[in-house]
């Protein structure tokens, strides 16, 4: 089965996440997309971080019913921070029987050659890229790219945590189900670093 991996913090998941990752699922030769919540990424502060497993479970509320998306904890098994490679890697192991292809933004891809072992994801994954406003997809890259366009929606994690601190309303911004369970938990109410 072809899969295609989308990984992220999803500090929270948003419309803009769902949006994407639906687009790709049914645009593109994938039976199915797994948003892969990163429990620390290497280039983010892990302190601006909800827990993991409540991170998965909006994942999941947002995205229950929806057969071609999933959500995976994969990461959490693995040690800290997530190197993309590892993933693969890991998967590739335990599942034999899928090929896994990464899905990012062009502004991802920008900085690919920063990632640990990138020649490798480079050389045996497909990456499907959506494009970004300001950002072209590069073609200096000796890789399988399948370039998409995607609908964008320019909402933030960062922006959505300080409306919650500020008490704006976020609705329409996040699925009604993810911010009842926002609401209901206290999540991000406390300014974190």
């Amino acid at each position: 089965m072809n899969i295609g991996l989308y990984f992220g913090s999803f500090n929270p998941v948003h419309t803009g996440h769902l949006i994407i990752a639906n687009h790709v699922a049914y645009n593109a030769d994938l039976k199915q997309v797994w948003f892969v919540v990163s429990p620390q990424n290497p280039f983010k502060s892990a302190g601006s971080l909800l827990n993991q497993y409540h991170r998965l479970h909006l994942i999941r509320t947002a995205i229950e019913g929806e057969n071609k998306l999933r959500a995976s904890s994969v990461e959490f098994k693995l040690p800290k921070p997530s190197y993309t490679i590892d993933t693969l890697t890991y998967l590739k192991e335990k599942h034999p029987e899928h090929d896994f292809s990464i899905i990012m933004g062009s502004d991802g891809l920008q900085n690919i050659d920063k990632w640990k072992n990138y020649e490798m994801i480079l050389k045996d994954h497909r990456i499907f890229v959506y494009k970004r406003p300001g950002y072209k997809i590069r073609t200096d890259l000796s890789a399988n790219i399948i370039a998409l366009t995607a609908p964008l929606l320019e909402i933030s994690s960062t922006r959505i945590r300080e409306m919650i601190r500020e008490k704006i309303s976020i609705r329409f911004l996040v699925p009604d189900v993810v911010k009842e369970e926002i609401e209901q938990n206290g999540y991000y109410r406390e300014p974190s670093e």
